[in-house]
């Protein structure tokens, strides 16, 4: 049996899905705004520069939309878009990835289980709430509230910090390349890797393989209760 001490997860994506869509929310500003529509969500996004600092969302999604409406040629009022994007996302609408609460139960009768995240307090904690578990986890990490997020070790060691837990003998359980693996990696832990069905790109081949492969959440229990060498499950 894999010798972890402590099982550590991502939230979005790989515990919790959006129920809101993209366009739901994006195409929301804009009625919000009584603005007419211009671009596309895909088009906010690439935008958007890294993480929306945790003290001014607004100010941040409304750099994003000023750089839409110029790659249009229009004139829009971005500010009120990024407060009616505010006014239309619920970050209660949220529900569990397939197999993450067998995933939970399974880390849970292992061991200490702690959730890191890069969102800000403010937001995650309404969805830990909405998805009942916010009493689920022996230690909670908001990167989003600390100067240094993921892909930075520091909200990793935080973490291990606080369940006095040898990085060697974690287990971090994220969806995000970038973000999780890279991350975890850096702080010495090793990854079990939320494919989600899909397949290692060759953009990330400078990024050490993770020491897990899920094709299913569920999975996570074999990893935790098997002496399989395979590295996918």
């Amino acid at each position: 049996m894999p010798a972890f001490d402590a099982v550590l997860f991502d939230l979005d994506n790989t515990l919790c899905r959006h129920e809101q869509s993209a366009e739901t929310i994006y195409f929301g500003a804009f009625e919000r705004a009584d603005i007419e529509p211009v671009g596309t969500p895909s088009d906010l996004w690439e935008a958007l520069d890294g993480d929306p600092p945790p003290d001014d969302p607004t100010d941040y999604l409304a750099d994003g939309f000023a750089r839409v409406s110029d790659q249009y040629g229009v004139s829009v009022d971005a500010r009120r878009l990024a407060e009616g994007f505010r006014e239309t996302v619920d970050y209660r609408a949220v529900s569990f990835v397939s197999g993450a609460e067998r995933a939970l139960a399974a880390a849970s009768e292992h061991g200490p289980v702690g959730l890191i995240t890069n969102g800000p307090s403010s937001r995650q904690r309404v969805k830990l709430d909405a998805l009942g578990i916010g009493e689920a986890f022996d230690v909670v990490v908001y990167a989003g509230d600390l100067p240094r997020r993921k892909p930075y070790p520091d909200p990793f060691e935080d973490a291990l910090d606080a369940l006095d837990v040898r990085s060697n003998s974690a287990l971090y359980v994220g969806d995000s390349v970038e973000h999780d693996v890279v991350g975890a990696q850096r702080a010495g832990i090793p990854v079990a890797w939320f494919a989600d069905g899909g397949e290692w790109d060759e953009r990330w081949n400078e990024v050490d393989p993770p020491a897990y492969v899920l094709d299913r959440m569920g999975g996570l229990a074999d990893v935790l209760g098997d002496d399989a060498s395979a590295s996918t499950v």
